[in-house]
């Protein structure tokens, strides 16, 4: 029992000697790995214009339910996103969110980013669910809006012919 004790007793003296390494929290925050993911954002192009579309597939993809998304037409003469429609309602709740990324990669425009900040903490349920207000930036990204996504549309083309005795045989 003694030796256990003066084992004990070296390792806190040795301890007790080393230079801490503690961080003063507030004014110093320890850096994040760069594959950190904290805090929502929902981003703008370079224009002002929002980046989501309103698609819905952060919803669809998020696993633990804790996104959800309602869409709405743009109005063309003052346009909030680039999209026929934009994201008239984005709504997630961080205490249902487990933080995978999953609404992150389903983006297709990238709207969606999980920054490095973690200082998520409140005092209320209701103060935990955020919607646009609080997720849309201020700060506009360097990207620009993207032009002539899709073609002008002239009407319906079928894909192909079909020739008549053809069918059956592979042949169009």
């Amino acid at each position: 029992m003694l030796k256990e004790l003066v084992i004990g007793l070296e390792t806190t003296l040795k301890n007790f000697f080393r230079p801490k390494v503690t961080i003063a929290y507030p004014e110093e925050k320890k850096p994040r790995s760069e594959r950190f993911r904290g805090r929502h954002e929902l981003r703008r192009y370079a224009n002002g214009l929002e980046m989501c579309i309103g698609c819905e597939l952060c919803q669809v993809a998020c696993p633990a339910n804790a996104i959800t998304v309602q869409a709405a037409e743009n109005d063309p003469a003052n346009p909030r996103s680039p999209g026929e429609r934009y994201a008239y309602e984005w709504r997630i709740d961080l205490l249902r969110c487990i933080f995978c990324g999953f609404c992150e990669e389903a983006c297709p425009t990238g709207a969606l980013r999980l920054t490095q900040e973690f200082e998520l903490a409140d005092v209320t349920r209701q103060s935990l669910v955020w919607g646009r207000e609080k997720l849309v930036s201020d700060q506009r990204t360097d990207i620009p809006v993207p032009e002539a996504v899709y073609p002008e549309f002239r009407g319906h083309q079928p894909l192909a012919v079909i020739q008549p005795g053809a069918q059956g045989r592979g042949e169009a």
